[in-house]
């Protein structure tokens, strides 16, 4: 097991019959034994916590190298199963379909991360879980709503109850064909004796819905894994 070789064949001096001069083991012979003893024994690691230098591999085809992922043993782990490992846990932590987003990095996740092929998702929409019971939400990636205010189809009578419309109209004062007049008001005309009404103009109510359904948000960037 020493990596040193021996200078003197030690065995065939014990077959050599005793008195022997050949036999005699000479001081120099002795001396380049034991340095040679020395230095295997000096470099050789401790069994316990021992302190390697230069750069330490294990061998090559060995369990170290090819044991799997999960195992839990106390085998020596080579910079190639780490790897593995590595690889594995960012697999698991974003599969293929994963959504990841960043406050800040508009870097491609592939680059950040990586691995993995992405591309940017959801761009000016927010996300919405699944809803197998409403049919605007029971498919993954369906998409709908509108950044604009929309007013629901409705009618309105002259004394509507939700509101009301500023309004100017020409009316007749009396009955016997009396000039005209202007009168303001908002609902119904509160003057019940005119009996002819002409040029009736409304007011314009409420502001423009322009983007005015957006519920509070914050933007991120957002990306999809595909592959």
């Amino acid at each position: 097991m020493s990596n040193y070789t021996k200078s003197t064949d030690f065995a065939a001096k014990d077959a050599l019959a005793s008195g022997n001069a050949a036999k005699i083991v000479k001081g120099t012979e002795i001396d380049t034994e034991f340095n040679n003893i020395a230095t295997a024994v000096a470099t050789k690691a401790d069994l316990a916590s021992p302190t390697f230098t230069g750069t330490p591999a294990l061998p090559t085809g060995t369990t170290a190298v090819t044991q799997s992922t999960s195992d839990n043993s106390t085998k020596l782990a080579t910079t190639a199963f780490v790897q593995a490992v590595t690889s594995a846990i960012k697999n698991e932590l974003y599969p293929v379909g994963s959504i990841y987003t960043n406050a800040t990095s508009s870097t491609n996740p592939g680059t950040l991360l990586g691995f993995g092929t992405w591309t940017a998702f959801g761009a000016g929409r927010v996300m919405v879980g699944f809803d197998s019971g409403n049919s605007l939400f029971d498919t993954a990636e369906e998409t709908g709503g509108s950044a604009n205010a929309i007013v629901v189809s409705h009618t309105h009578t002259v004394n509507d109850p939700g509101h009301t419309h500023s309004y100017n109209r020409d009316t007749l004062d009396n009955l016997d064909g009396g000039p005209f007049s202007r009168r303001s008001g908002t609902g119904a005309d509160a003057n019940t004796t005119s009996s002819a009404t002409t040029g009736i103009t409304l007011s314009t109510e409420g502001s423009s819905g322009t983007n005015a359904n957006y519920q509070p948000y914050i933007t991120v960037y957002m990306w999809k894994r595909t592959a």
